[in-house]
């Protein structure tokens, strides 16, 4: 048993993998949760439009941090900046009450705007927008779907040239006259295309049992899930890359997956993370997807409205593909390798032959007969040579 204890121990040491994730992990949970599990928000984003803007600005509480002031502005310039997602509150002054427009697809901002205007009594109007219920269904049914996608894509691909790998057919890829990246695309679109077929069934039967609603255009959902489905897939292939079995790849998927959940402000916000762990959130895709996807199909925002959100997502496909292809054609093509070593060292033609490899040429026949003389068969007897089966030497062969 003790002989048992000590080989489980090196193991678990030379794995530093699973040794990371055993020692690190539950630190860096610990640190995440602390300093992101938070659900009230301390201040929103607000804009006080119409002719008391100035005023009404100036009365409001630290809670709401006005960004915005425009004393010529209607309660639809109001709306629309809610729609693009620039404020989470829009006060409408020029009547009484003055009428504060509340974001209902940033749940737990628009919680925490509406406990601090219902304080205030009737000395303001709430009205709630894009979720009026505040039904958290409505807000997590969009991320939700970014999650499966984040499993799907991260996990399953993550295994695949790992397969290939255990399989033994790695090899066969290599010596294939095809390009890293014509491979790294070929493992990655059947997937997309599965998950693709997923992200669909999944919005479906979102919105049929959740009663979610999908107020924004196709075309911008489907370009923002495009963009996303590339960069977990891209993710999960350049895991497969750095990994040498199955088990090494999950753990590495899973240790990208839990920051994703934590942080990427499905489940806590990030406006109540800390700044040290908020940057983190931002380095995220599923964060980008899930302003994309709340924003289409709770508020019908347009492409222009989150234009930053799809180019981070693009530039992140960009570069994970880059990273893929790079690390593919570095560790697991030996012909890549090879071609590398041909352009620092020319190949001397089996013509002309170096001195070093005349004279070996030349001694391969004295050693062939040297090895020759020490075969079995050479130590039979025979009447030259007067040997014995047994290795001792007759009179005529001690002679």
């Amino acid at each position: 048993m003790r002989a048992m204890i000590v080989k489980e121990f090196r193991e678990l040491i030379r794995d530093r993998r699973t040794v990371g994730m055993l020692v690190f992990l539950p630190l860096l949970l610990l640190i995440i949760f602390g300093y992101a599990a938070n659900f009230y928000v301390d201040s929103v984003k607000t804009a006080v439009v119409g002719p008391q803007a100035e005023q009404v600005a100036n009365q409001l509480p630290g809670f709401f941090d006005v960004t915005t002031t425009e004393p010529s502005g209607t309660r639809s310039d109001a709306e629309q900046l809610l729609q693009d997602n620039k404020v989470d509150v829009a006060i409408v002054t020029g009547q009484n009450p003055p009428l504060a427009l509340v974001d209902g697809s940033n749940l737990f901002a628009a919680q925490s705007a509406v406990s601090v205007l219902n304080r205030a009594g009737d000395q303001v109007k709430v009205e709630i927008l894009y979720n009026p219920d505040l039904k958290t269904s409505w807000v997590m049914v969009p991320a939700i779907i970014g999650l499966i996608l984040t499993f799907i894509g991260t996990i399953i691909t993550s295994i695949g040239l790992v397969r290939e790998r255990e399989a033994g057919t790695l090899e066969q890829l290599a010596v294939m006259p095809i390009k890293p990246s014509s491979v790294i695309l070929g493992k990655i679109t059947p997937y997309f295309l599965i998950a693709a077929l997923d992200m669909t069934i999944v919005t479906v039967l979102g919105i049929l049992l959740f009663d979610v609603p999908f107020n924004g255009n196709v075309f911008a959902f489907a370009l923002g899930a495009a963009l996303f489905l590339f960069v977990v897939l891209g993710i999960g292939v350049f895991i497969s890359t750095i990994s040498h079995t199955s088990g090494q790849a999950i753990q590495s998927a899973f240790f990208v997956l839990m920051p994703q959940i934590l942080l990427s402000g499905m489940i806590f916000p990030l406006d109540a993370m800390a700044a040290g762990v908020r940057w983190i959130g931002y380095l995220l895709p599923l964060t980008y997807f899930t302003i994309i996807s709340q924003g289409v199909m709770l508020r019908g925002a347009s492409i222009s409205s989150m234009w930053y959100a799809y180019a981070i997502l693009l530039v992140m496909a960009v570069v994970v593909f880059v990273g893929a292809t790079l690390r593919f054609r570095r560790d697991l093509v030996p012909g890549g390798r090879s071609r590398g070593r041909t352009g620092a060292r020319p190949v001397q033609s089996p013509r002309s032959p170096t001195p070093l490899a005349q004279a070996g040429s030349a001694q391969v026949p004295a050693a062939q007969s040297t090895a020759s003389a020490a075969t079995p068969a050479a130590r039979a007897t025979t009447p030259d040579t007067g040997e014995s089966p047994d290795g001792g030497t007759t009179e005529g062969g001690a002679q």
